[in-house]
């Protein structure tokens, strides 16, 4: 009888096992957004994206890769290029150097077997560089400290073959967790045995088109307890690598303790800047992108590193991290190409909401070079270690995410995987028209005309007149929103232009409406806005 029993209860949890294990399917199966997609299919005729201007500084070394969508093979020309540039007509990639200061402005044209795509760049060459906020990827959030030199060149090569390169995307960024000891010919930062050859990895990335960028701190250890730019040692040798305090990878870790405890003990600055060596080294590998990481943020090591990055020959953006003290905003406005706003993001909506819609006091700082950032986007595959999640963000919050991010003018940048993306995550970020908003060279971020409750209305003035906006709805239920021309200021008839479907929606000379989901929005364009030809007619 016992027996039966037994036999009884095995079958009844098989059973239950069974269906939660069914559940558990159908939670996964529910990962898969596609039938949410709203962003067209590119058109196999060409079209040329990403950035209209790019700045570089006189006797930098210049790359600039023509992003176009449209079946290959594709020939691209550049007409007006300035002295000392060339361009490969085959790959679209613009390289040299420019001695001469001006703004020039360069004819570009993509052409294939059904058709041909022009459109102007403007190269401005001068003391700024970032002039849009920057588009790329970061390792952070999906490997965090345990990130590879395989997996560094695996995103970068997904970022060329599933062709997010060809909308405009172009940093491969190494966050923390690529740190060895110190050496070679600077006494600079050397990587450990995860990145064998850094010079011949950025070499690869350049190859692609891309740019690379790379971590370091103002500390002694960084948050993942690698060395920084600071050392308690006058050689540049941190006594816990001295005294054998770390693993394999010099990781600061003490025998028997607790890593996620102890690494706080290296966060802190030291006596002997090493900063002038690790930015001579970060020149000859080729880097294009530095983040800076510490907090509070200060004075003297902003203006340190600004300072040094200024005498090499070489273009990096100085991207500071992290929540960066509003009180100093003209601090980091005036040394930093980027500066982080707040702590880390999570991909919950509590975290992308909070961050996204505190970001409207940094208005007045935010312009092009320099650009207040929201910190990295939280779709796709994350999972800030060697175990990755589908994000927690339903649809209509990544859809939220990443409009309110390109009307912020916020850098973007991807922080999963990008060779496990999926279809709908490639959808959110190959969207050209939600993209140029991002983009666009007046570069002003989007402020609020509009708020009630939990619902607010977001504008952002674009460079020729026409007007962004986003009708945010982050209440539990749908929500019906509208705004007038009236409360715009824009003037006569208006086309509006769904951006996500890019589709027109419909004519007014007054007013339109729109259901928004919750937690979700509506981007539109408002066309031609208060274009320049209406703003030069006599009244």
């Amino acid at each position: 009888m016992k027996k039966r029993i037994s036999f009884l209860m095995i079958l009844i949890l098989t059973a239950i096992c069974g269906e939660i294990s069914a559940q558990q399917d159908v939670v996964q199966g529910a990962s898969d957004l596609s039938k949410y997609i709203l962003t067209p299919k590119a058109a196999p005729t060409p079209r040329i994206n990403g950035a209209r201007i790019f700045g570089v500084r006189p006797g930098s070394e210049f790359l600039f890769t023509i992003a176009a969508t449209g079946i290959r093979p594709m020939i691209f020309s550049a007409e007006g290029l300035p002295r000392g540039l060339k361009l490969n007509p085959a790959t679209g990639r613009i390289t040299g150097r420019v001695k001469k200061t001006g703004e020039y402005t360069v004819r570009l044209s993509a052409e294939n077997a059904l058709g041909r795509y022009e459109r102007d760049l403007r190269i401005v060459v001068g003391d700024e560089i970032a002039l849009t906020p920057p588009m790329g990827w970061n390792s952070w959030n999906c490997w965090a400290r345990d990130v590879t030199q395989e997996q560094i060149l695996s995103s970068a090569r997904a970022m060329v073959e599933k062709g997010l390169a060809d909308h405009g995307w172009s940093y491969i960024n190494i966050d923390d967790g690529w740190q060895g000891r110190r050496g070679g010919r600077y006494n600079a930062i050397q990587p450990n045995k995860k990145f064998p050859d850094m010079a011949a990895l950025t070499r690869e990335i350049h190859d692609m088109g891309l740019r690379v960028g790379i971590y370091s701190t103002p500390w002694i250890g960084t948050y993942a307890a690698h060395i920084g730019s600071y050392s308690d040692r006058p050689d540049g040798e941190n006594e816990w690598i001295e005294k054998g305090l770390h693993n394999e990878n010099y990781r600061y870790q003490k025998p028997g303790g607790n890593y996620w405890e102890d690494r706080c003990e290296v966060w802190h600055h030291g006596p002997y800047s090493f900063v002038e060596a690790d930015v001579k080294q970060w020149a000859e590998w080729g880097i294009d992108y530095l983040k800076y990481d510490w907090h509070p943020l200060n004075y003297y090591h902003v203006r340190e590193m600004f300072d040094m990055l200024r005498k090499i020959d070489r273009d990096i953006i100085f991207s500071l991290s992290n929540s960066a003290p509003y009180g100093d905003a003209p601090v980091w406005q005036r040394y930093a190409n980027c500066w982080r706003t707040t702590g880390d993001i999570r991909d919950t909506w509590e975290s992308i909401s909070r961050i996204g819609f505190s970001q409207d006091r940094w208005l007045a700082f935010n312009h092009p070079g320099h650009w207040a950032d929201s910190d990295m986007l939280v779709v796709g595959m994350v999972g800030w270690g060697p175990k990755l999640h589908p994000t927690k963000l339903t649809a209509d919050e990544q859809y939220t995410h990443i409009s309110l991010w390109s009307l912020l003018a916020s850098p973007m940048l991807i922080g999963c995987d990008i060779a496990q993306m999926d279809d709908f995550t490639m959808s959110l970020l190959t969207n050209d028209e939600v993209n140029d908003v991002n983009q666009d060279p007046l570069g002003i971020q989007a402020y609020p005309v509009w708020q009630e409750n939990k619902q607010v209305i977001y504008a952002k003035h674009l460079e020729d007149g026409s007007m962004a906006i986003g009708f945010f709805n982050q209440d539990s239920q749908p929500a019906k929103m509208g705004i007038s021309l009236r409360q715009l200021g824009l003037r006569g008839e208006q086309t509006v232009r769904d951006l996500w479907q890019q589709k027109d929606l419909m004519k007014t000379s007054d007013h339109f409406e729109t259901e928004v989901a919750s937690h979700g929005v509506v981007l539109v364009k408002f066309l031609p806005g208060n274009s320049r030809a209406q703003i030069t007619e006599k009244p």
